[in-house]
C-alpha cells in the first residue's frame, strides 16, 4: 500500500486499438475523487488522492483507432513507478490480439512484479491474460470475449456473467466486465485507496449504478459469425427461422444429413456449444426481443418462443440471463420506450424522458407468437 500521503499513481494504458472513452474516462473520474464533492458543498476543492497518467510504449501522440487523437504523459521507461495500471477497452475482434502487443505485456508483467495493482475493463482483459498472471484464477471480460478467452487461457476461469472479479495474492489483479462495468471498476478502486466513502460520493455525483446488472443482460447469447462447415451453416440458418419447432435438434440432423453423433460433434466445434443449448440461445434471444418491445404476458411469450411450460421457461431464462423475464421486461422494456420515444420526437427534451440511472443524489450535507410442441416438453 502506498504512502497515505503520496498521490496514488494510476497509469491508464494507452495502445493503438485503445478507446479514449475508456482511457479519459477513468482519468476524469479519478481526478475528480474529493475534488468535486467538496466543491459542490460550496467548499474549497480538496485534490485528488490520485494522480492519472496516460502512458504509451513511446510517449508519443497518436490517433486511437477510432480517429481519436490520444496524447500520452509519458512512456513505459519514463513512467513513475506506478500504483495501478489499468488496461482499458481494445478494438480488436476476439481471437484477433496480434503480437503487437508484446512491449505492453512485458511491461505489465514488470509493473505487477514491482508491485503495482493490474486492472482492465471490458476486451482489455486479453492483455491480462497474456501476461500468465491470471493462471488458475477467476476473470471477466467483455461476453463477446469470453468463449474465445476460455479457448485461448483455459488456465483461467472466465466468468461472462460478472460485473467485476479481483483475483491473484493481495486482491491485485482487478477485470471489469462489459461496456461500462469500467463504472464499478473504478469505483472499486477509489474504495479500495481512498475509501468506501469516496466510492459512494463519485458514485451519486457521477450517476453510477451500483445495483448493475448482470453483463448476460446485455449478451446476446447467439453472438458469433456462421459456422464454416456448410452443413452446419445450414442448420443454424434453419433454426433462426424454426426456433420453436417440435424436435428442432433431431430435424436439424436430418437436415444436416450427418449421423447423430457426427452431427452433434461438428456443431458442437462449429459453434462452441451443443445443438441443444445452441436452440435455447435462439429462443432467448427471441424471447428478450419480445420482453422489450410489448407488453404480452410472459406464458405467451415462452409459447411462442417454443415452450409450453412457462415455468422452465422463466428458470432457464434467469439461468442463462442473470434475471426473471419480468425483470428483463422492468428493466430494458422502460428503455426501449424511451429510446423510441427520443427517436419520435427529436424536439424531445431530457428532461421528460425519466430514467433510474443510479443511487440518489443527495442535498448537500453528511452523507447516508404461438408455435408447435416446445422442445422443453420434446424429444429431441
Amino acid at each position: 500500500m502506498p504512502d497515505a500521503k503520496a498521490p496514488i499513481t494510476v497509469a491508464l494504458l494507452a495502445l493503438p486499438d485503445s478507446t479514449a472513452a475508456n482511457i479519459y474516462g477513468f482519468f476524469d473520474v479519478l481526478a475528480s475523487v474529493k475534488r468535486d464533492w467538496s466543491m459542490l458543498h460550496g467548499h474549497v476543492p480538496e485534490p485528488s488522492p490520485f494522480r492519472p497518467l496516460v502512458v504509451s510504449e513511446d510517449g508519443q501522440p497518436f490517433e486511437a483507432s477510432n480517429g481519436v487523437r490520444i496524447t500520452p504523459q509519458t512512456g513505459y521507461a519514463q513512467c513513475p513507478r506506478p500504483d495501478v495500471v489499468v488496461v482499458g477497452d481494445l478494438q480488436v475482434a476476439p481471437g484477433h490480439v496480434g503480437r503487437g502487443f508484446d512491449s505492453a505485456v512485458a511491461w505489465l508483467r514488470d509493473c505487477h512484479a514491482s508491485g503495482a495493482v493490474l486492472a482492465s475493463s471490458c476486451s482489455g482483459a486479453v492483455l491480462l491474460a497474456r501476461t500468465g498472471l491470471l493462471d488458475g484464477l477467476d476473470g471477466t471480460s467483455h461476453w463477446a470475449y469470453c468463449d474465445y478467452l476460455q479457448r485461448a487461457y483455459p488456465r483461467t476461469r472466465w466468468h461472462a456473467d460478472r460485473g467485476l472479479v479481483t483475483a491473484g495474492p493481495g486482491q491485485s489483479l482487478l477485470m471489469a466486465g462489459s461496456g461500462v462495468s469500467w463504472h464499478l471498476l473504478v469505483l472499486a478502486l477509489v474504495a479500495r485507496y481512498a475509501g468506501p466513502e469516496e466510492a459512494m460520493r463519485v458514485a451519486r455525483i457521477n450517476l453510477m449504478d451500483l445495483q448493475a446488472a448482470s453483463p448476460m443482460a446485455y449478451a446476446s447469447l447467439t453472438h458469433g459469425s456462421r459456422a464454416a462447415d456448410p452443413a452446419i451453416a445450414r442448420c443454424q440458418q434453419w433454426v433462426a427461422m424454426n426456433y420453436a419447432s417440435e424436435s428442432p435438434v433431431a430435424r436439424m440432423a436430418a437436415l444436416s444429413q450427418l449421423p447423430e453423433r457426427t452431427f452433434k460433434r461438428r456443431f458442437a466445434q462449429a459453434t462452441g456449444m451443443a445443438p441443444l443449448e445452441y436452440v435455447h440461445h435462439v429462443r432467448l434471444e427471441e424471447a428478450k426481443q419480445l420482453l422489450e418491445s410489448g407488453e404480452t404476458a410472459i406464458e405467451a411469450i415462452a409459447v411462442d418462443v417454443g415452450y409450453s411450460d412457462s415455468s422452465f421457461f422463466s428458470r432457464l431464462f434467469r439461468r442463462k440471463v442473470g434475471m426473471t423475464p419480468v425483470q428483463y421486461r422492468q428493466r430494458f422494456g422502460r428503455l426501449s420506450r424511451q429510446l423510441d420515444e427520443l427517436a419520435s420526437r427529436p424536439d424531445a427534451q431530457p428532461s421528460t424522458i425519466v430514467t433510474k440511472a443510479g443511487p440518489e443524489i443527495r442535498a448537500p450535507g453528511p452523507m447516508p407468437r404461438s408455435r408447435n410442441q416446445p422442445l422443453g416438453t420434446s424429444r429431441t
